[in-house]
């Protein structure tokens, strides 16, 4: 197998003090946080499509990434090349698990039948690679939303011959997805959702959305693919409005149609953003309604407007973050997806070693961070007792279910002087400081 990182060591834990730009500075893969290694609480995951498909294009502008398949013309050989080059990445990285869709691994043919060939194909050198290097599958899908026959959506389209490619689609991904040892499947709308209303059938494409996760699952269930399913929120772009806008969102649909007991969230830190709420709130929505799967880890530029997928290097956030995944329980068999890419201008393919590296070594603290805080138990004291008042007495035959609107009327009328006290937000985000900055 080629080399095609030669110029990148393997990434090492070396501590805080290190000055090393090729090493962890937090990251230690066998450091024992409670009863698991930071590699076990993490999971952390190489994204294919960031990493190795992107060539670092934007609206404005041709790709700049330099990549060392960039000189060949061969579309077999590029896959096989960029193949090589992830699992040699994940190695020099200590990354156990990948994420993919199809149209990453594999180019297109001609027709289906010549798309599905070369996907079997690259699908069998894959699974030798990871025999050989000792690599899982966090998560397959497939990509209905580049190839322009998905102008108008896939499982949402108005043109039911697209329907019936993109169920082809996700079914072929699904085979591939089980062959490879896949622990999740997940669903990604990029295009199902809409621009206006006026020539939206808004019902239908929701009904027919349905109708194809149904399906899903029962194919699912037919050729024995046990593995998690998940879909990933996202509010808009490329579409204005899509259907699966928030955890909320999609757990009312999910309900709606029936189908919540086959699916959970992966949930993606930028995608949080966009709808308006932080990271910390979706995966929290999702943890209390128990359908935290797995998490895309990225940030956004609150200065813009759009899903921008930088690495994620903000420590308050991947601090809260953990705290819910603790919460949790843990992420498995989910994982921390890096869904991120590095900028534009930093093209070189060395840059993404040290992207992967800030945000593993990010995540690293944030787990440490948040597991002293829940071993100190002093924020969910504060919670504790500041919902006191529903523990005992009427508030506890509220929680209880022995009260009505009368004997709330009565004991209202006995009982009017309400005495609050402060939520001492102030304090407890002084607080949060005194934990993340004590552990730099």
């Amino acid at each position: 197998m080629s080399q095609y990182f030669s110029n990148v060591p393997v990434i090492k834990y070396e501590g805080k003090e290190s000055r090393n730009a090729f090493a962890f500075k937090y990251y230690n893969a066998d450091e024992v946080i409670g009863r698991k290694t930071m590699k076990e609480h993490l999971r952390f995951t190489m994204s294919y499509w960031h990493t190795l498909a992107a060539n670092g294009s934007d609206p404005f502008g041709a790709g700049t990434y330099q990549k060392p398949w960039d000189n060949e013309a061969d579309p077999m050989k590029i896959a096989k090349a960029k193949m090589e080059a992830a699992f040699e990445f994940m190695n020099k990285l200590g990354i156990e698990y990948f994420a993919f869709h199809d149209r990453d691994i594999a180019p297109e043919g001609k027709d289906l039948a010549e798309t599905n060939a070369i996907l079997d194909q690259i699908s069998d050198y894959c699974k030798e690679l990871m025999k050989a290097n000792n690599k899982k599958v966090l998560w397959g899908t497939a990509n209905l939303f580049t190839n322009p026959r998905f102008v108008h959506g896939a499982a949402t389209t108005c043109n039911a011959d697209v329907y019936a490619f993109a169920a082809a689609q996700v079914k072929k991904a699904l085979e591939v997805t089980k062959e490879l040892g896949g622990e999740n499947y997940v669903f990604w709308g990029g295009r199902e959702g809409y621009e206006t209303l006026m020539n939206t059938d808004l019902k239908l494409e929701q009904d027919n959305l349905a109708r194809f996760f149904q399906m899903a699952v029962d194919y699912a269930q037919k050729i024995g693919f046990t593995g998690q399913f998940l879909i990933e929120p996202k509010p808009k772009e490329p579409t204005k409005h899509q259907y699966d806008f928030d955890v909320a969102t999609v757990m009312a649909f999910l309900r709606n149609y029936g189908l919540e007991r086959y699916f959970k969230m992966n949930i993606e830190a930028n995608h949080a953003t966009l709808a308006g709420h932080t990271f910390q709130h979706e995966v929290a929505v999702a943890r209390i309604n128990g359908v935290l799967g797995s998490l895309d880890i990225n940030q956004g530029d609150p200065n813009l407007g759009w899903d921008t997928d930088q690495f994620p290097t903000n420590i308050y956030d991947a601090t809260l973050l953990m705290y819910e995944v603790l919460k949790n329980g843990g992420i498995a068999p989910g994982g921390l997806n890096f869904d991120a890419k590095v900028r534009r201008a930093s093209f070189e393919a060395e840059d993404l070693f040290l992207g992967y590296i800030a945000g593993m070594d990010t995540l690293a603290q944030g787990l440490r961070i948040a597991y002293r805080m829940l071993e100190e138990g002093e924020f969910e004291k504060v919670v504790k007792e500041r919902y006191s008042s529903f523990s005992e007495g009427i508030g506890k035959d509220i929680v209880d279910g022995k009260t009505d609107f009368d004997a709330l009327e009565k004991y209202a009328l006995n009982h009017s002087a309400i005495k609050n006290k402060s939520g001492r937000q102030e304090f407890l985000e002084a607080r949060l400081n005194q934990y993340i900055l004590n552990e730099q």
